[in-house]
């Protein structure tokens, strides 16, 4: 079994994981993504996936596009590889 098909999203329509704008109603459709995300048993497989992937938008293992590219950055300067 795919790690995919044990995801908590599965079932939820794929629309709310790509808020438009981090304000406003797009921060409310982000945080109801995210409280699907922390109890997700495969969480950060889908977090790796989108590191691996370069994934620029959407939310990903409970996190937005900009904490991904933090956290890229962030393990950049530390000199570790991509992975979380």
């Amino acid at each position: 079994m795919a790690w995919s098909e044990r995801a908590a999203c599965r079932d939820e329509d794929p629309e709310l994981f790509f808020p438009v704008t981090d304000m406003g109603p797009g921060a409310q459709q982000t945080a109801r993504a995210t409280a699907i995300c922390a109890s997700c048993p495969v969480r950060a497989q889908c977090l790796q996936y989108a590191l691996d992937g370069g994934l620029d938008f959407g939310i990903f293992g409970g996190t937005s596009e900009r904490e991904r590219r933090d956290l890229v950055r962030r393990n950049r300067a530390a000199g570790q590889p991509r992975a979380a």
